[in-house]
């Protein structure tokens, strides 16, 4: 491969136009044709466009679409109790989320990573889940772990620093958060290859991040998984920025049409559409149950916050882009659709943020109460058998841990 300079190609491009040609292998576009190239009818231009699955507008209109209608058979069914319930799912989490960043901000926690704007992604794909399936998260389903029966106050004994975890992952087919960017992908993938060669009738469903999507191991994921026809979802949030870094310096396509070149069917879906995250995800487990093997789900969404507590968006991204996705808003949105269709009347909301401020409170209450961590636990399992290099690290660290001592005597 030879570099062209800067230079060189300016002076080839000058060239060609001057020829009345541009592009390659001899094509010549006329002004003419280009103009028509300009003109190209609007229809044209949105069907070239990502299809979405939508079925609760921004304004809280439920819709049926015809594209729509093979996803629409999997919400038919429900109860305008389940449509509080998942309403109550998504207001809870945003408390507890909004809890433990104030929490860390009062140097409570570490770090901690929100999930605010991607509430419907995570519940509605949640409650997608059987109990049977097993679910593989990154840092950031604080949703899918409410859903999966994990308390919240467990998720937070890892960024405060107490424990690896916090909860015993096969007590709810909930594995512990995965901190390495993508390399849950390749542990989703093997277990639901176990899964399939012990003939057993469940799913398996990995998250990941748009940025994640550039892992190598997302790749090699994607392979295996269709090789072997395992009964895996990949569930991609795309909440458009990977930490800085845009969705498009992640992938020239929409991210759901990568699934077409390793073999497997791919998906669109409104991430603020709670009712679109329950229905194609149901139907991606469906498929994988059925033995039709992996499927990847691209919940376009968005992190209306940073990407984590260290974070600063203000620095990448401007106030306008945030204000246009807050009027899609996944619990405003829920809430309008409640409230238009009679489902929930003001009682319930009133009782709903009573509830929210008591589980902030005990989370509150909870993560202050967590005992310091042993500050010796570090080097504790790194050798079986012991190690002299480890012993001499931890009586470095002890002697430094003293100073701290001698200081405050002083």
């Amino acid at each position: 491969m030879t570099v062209e300079s800067t230079a060189a190609r300016t002076s080839r491009r000058s060239a060609g136009s001057k020829a009345g040609t541009t592009g390659t292998k001899g094509t010549t576009r006329t002004p003419a044709k280009k103009a028509a190239a300009a003109k190209k009818p609007a229809a044209a231009k949105k069907a070239a466009e990502p299809q979405l699955v939508q079925l609760l507008t921004p304004e809280g209109k439920r819709v049926k679409h015809a594209a729509n209608a093979v996803y629409d058979k999997y919400v038919a069914d429900v109860t305008p109790e389940e449509l509080r319930g998942l309403y109550r799912d998504m207001v809870l989490t945003r408390r507890f989320d909004a809890e433990a960043t104030s929490l860390q901000r009062q140097g409570e926690l570490g770090l901690w990573a929100s999930l605010l704007g991607q509430e419907a992604a995570q519940i509605g794909s949640g409650r997608a889940t059987r109990e049977d399936d097993y679910v593989f998260p990154t840092y950031r389903e604080h949703g899918v772990a409410w859903c999966r029966g994990v308390d919240p106050t467990n998720l937070l004994g890892m960024f405060r620093g107490v424990n690896n975890g916090g909860w015993d992952p096969n007590s709810n087919n909930f594995q512990l958060y995965t901190i390495v960017i993508g390399s849950q992908t390749l542990h989703a993938t093997g277990y639901a290859m176990g899964v399939a060669k012990d003939g057993a009738d469940s799913a398996v469903i990995a998250y990941f991040g748009d940025g994640a999507s550039s892992q190598g191991d997302v790749a090699e994921s994607f392979t295996f998984s269709a090789v072997y026809n395992a009964p895996v979802v990949f569930f991609c949030q795309n909440n458009q920025w990977a930490i800085s870094e845009p969705t498009e310096k992640q992938s020239r396509v929409p991210i759901y049409q990568r699934a077409q070149g390793f073999g497997f069917p791919g998906v669109r879906v409104d991430g603020n559409d709670v009712l679109a995250c329950l229905a194609v995800t149901r139907w991606a487990l469906e498929r994988a149950r059925a033995g039709e093997g992996p499927t990847l789900v691209e919940a376009f969404t968005y992190r209306m916050g940073a990407h984590t507590t260290s974070d600063d968006p203000s620095r990448y991204r401007g106030d306008e882009e945030r204000q246009a996705w807050e009027a899609k808003d996944p619990i405003l949105r829920l809430r309008r659709f409640l409230e238009t269709s009679n489902h929930a009347d003001e009682g319930f909301f009133e009782e709903l943020e009573a509830e929210s401020e008591a589980l902030g409170k005990r989370v509150r209450e909870a993560v202050r109460a967590m005992p310091d961590p042993d500050h010796f636990a570090i080097f504790e399992n790194v050798y079986a058998d012991g190690h002299a290099l480890v012993d001499e690290e931890r009586a470095q660290f002890a002697a430094y841990q003293a100073s701290f001592a001698d200081e405050g005597g002083n």
